[in-house]
């Protein structure tokens, strides 16, 4: 007889001890970044405080009373001028992007060829950024003679500093694939960045090249008040000559003609390129159509044809393509007609250099120049901070998935554009008037100005946030400030931070341009030097190098440490 045997009791599985959830400590990474951008951003709080930012408004009223009614110019003087200063613009312009792309690929590190020659590349970089084009053009125009040549110098050589970057941005974010498929074919380094590594960029170098544009235009401003012709040369004249009944309809025009600009511009870009954020950083805001595919319609099979199709894209890409080489043909010779030449170029270009060598400092002027200096990085740090208030508000509602309808969106974007086509140097002359000669003035002209461009940046950056966690709580009922602050601020704020120290470095060159015409900082002295004692320049200048060259370093650095 079998004997059955019970079967074991059945045991019940361990569980597994239970997880505590904590929270990640954060890296040395991320405090020393918070550290760095709270101690910014107490001393920008700290320089905001010291400035003297009263307004008299008894000033405006009597400066009114002097101006009304304007004094017109004729419509030729008018077409003419404006003719002029795009002219000098668009041939800076142009000489900047034809010498940022060897510059780029020297400061890119996945094309440079040796570590040596990226650190050049960087050097030439910052260095044409840090000085600044007004200077440069009195420096020119002591070698070819003031006139229009010396502004597009002037322009072009600073313009490579901020091409050469983000253009140099724009080559380390590319596709990798194509560029070591040209190498293993065995085609050499030329070949390789112009079959590989251009078509990837280009879209992002025409963006760049059309907004500095927009900033040369400007700027060109600025150059008008050291003897440049065009638009700001009128303005500086009626100015200096207290005539202010002629000297506010120049300035109307010079308004009129930058937001128009502006706004041609950006339809330039959409048109040619199908502007669409990709949202990896300043170097790189848009990207090319898939090869004239719809993004909405799948690709189907390639066909292959011997007649390329007038289709209304080619058309319309061609066309402005002839309208850009015709406009470019015509500045150059307009620049190049117009005042400045190299007849005794080598001759003065020796008297020039025995000006400024050697650099030479009083010793009394040691402790007015640093203070100067100091005053300077104080006024970049307070309109920044300024301008950082404003266009997270402003940047905020223009932004499509945070404005509560189109309207409000269209209405803000349009808000930026006008902002941004307001020269700063307009903005601290007016605000000298009401406030007097000072560092205040070129805050707030700068805290306005900034709004501009650091509104538009934040609100692309907004646009481009992964919008799956705006959708999870929206799905939970969210309410929409939840939405913004849970999910889409956390998602931009690296890119803020990048955006509001760019905007940090930029503020000090505009902070010692502005100081020519009376708004604080080691301007005045730069003018000054430039005029009496261009020994003393030199030094200033050096000075001023080393003060962006430090500020690009944190500034480098903190992105890095925040990536």
């Amino acid at each position: 007889m079998t004997t059955l045997t019970p079967a074991p009791p059945r045991q019940k599985p361990p569980v597994a001890p239970v997880a505590r959830r904590t929270l990640a400590a954060p890296s040395r990474n991320t405090v020393t970044a918070t550290v760095i951008l709270l101690a910014l951003l107490a001393f920008s709080a700290w320089s905001l405080g010291e400035m003297d930012l009263r307004i008299d408004f008894s000033y405006a009223l009597s400066f009114l009373e002097r101006t009304v009614p304007f004094v017109w110019p004729s419509v030729g003087d008018i077409l003419w001028f404006s003719v002029l200063t795009l002219a000098i613009v668009i041939s800076g312009t142009v000489m900047a992007a034809a010498l940022s792309v060897p510059v780029a690929y020297l400061a890119a590190q996945n094309t440079t060829p040796f570590r040596a020659t990226r650190w050049l590349g960087r050097f030439l970089s910052v260095t044409s950024r840090a000085a600044p084009d007004a200077i440069m053009a009195m420096i020119f125009a002591l070698v070819i003679g003031q006139g229009a040549l010396a502004g597009v110098l002037a322009l072009g050589l600073h313009s490579v500093g901020m091409i050469s970057k983000l253009t140099a941005d724009a080559i380390e974010q590319i596709d990798e694939g194509p560029r070591l498929a040209l190498r293993a074919a065995g085609a050499t380094k030329g070949q390789e960045f112009w079959g590989a590594v251009w078509p990837q960029i280009m879209p992002s170098f025409v963006a760049t090249v059309l907004h500095r544009t927009d900033i040369n235009l400007r700027v060109s401003v600025i150059l008008g008040f050291v003897g440049v012709s065009g638009l700001g040369y009128e303005l500086s004249h009626a100015l200096n000559t207290l005539n202010y009944r002629e000297a506010m309809p120049w300035a109307i025009i010079i308004f009129v003609l930058c937001v128009g600009f502006e706004v041609i511009s950006s339809v330039v870009r959409k048109t040619l390129l199908g502007v669409q954020p990709t949202g990896r950083g300043l170097g790189d805001r848009i990207v090319r159509r898939a090869s004239g595919v719809s993004p909405t319609v799948p690709a189907g099979p390639v066909v292959h044809s011997r007649v390329r199709p007038w289709t209304r894209d080619r058309v319309t890409t061609t066309s402005f393509a002839w309208i850009a080489v015709v406009a470019v043909v015509a500045s150059v010779w307009i620049s190049a007609t117009q005042g400045s030449n190299f007849t005794n170029f080598w001759l003065n270009a020796g008297i020039a250099f025995n000006r400024l060598w050697p650099p030479a400092l009083a010793e009394s002027n040691w402790e007015a120049t640093a203070e100067k200096l100091f005053e300077t990085v104080q006024i970049a740090g307070a309109a920044t901070l300024l301008a950082l208030v404003f266009s997270i508000i402003i940047g905020s509602f223009a932004a499509r998935n945070v404005a509560p309808n189109g309207a409000v969106r269209t209405g803000f974007r349009f808000l930026l554009v006008g902002i941004r086509g307001l020269p700063e140097l307009l903005l601290c002359i007016f605000f000298i008037i009401l406030t007097g000669l000072g560092p205040g003035a070129a805050v707030i002209a700068l805290g306005i100005g900034g709004v501009g461009l650091l509104g538009k940046l934040m609100a692309d950056s907004l646009e481009e946030v992964d919008p799956g966690p705006e959708h999870a709580l929206r799905a939970t009922g969210a309410t929409r400030a939840q939405i913004f602050v849970s999910a889409t601020l956390p998602q931009a704020a690296p890119a803020f931070v990048g955006h509001a120290l760019y905007l940090f470095d930029t503020n000090i060159r505009a902070a010692t341009i502005l100081g020519i015409v009376g708004a604080g900082g080691i301007g005045y002295m730069l003018a000054g030097a430039a005029r009496i004692n261009q020994h003393e320049l030199l030094v200033l200048l050096l000075c001023v190098l080393v003060i962006v060259f430090v500020v690009e370093a944190i500034s480098s650095w903190v992105r890095q440490l925040i990536k």
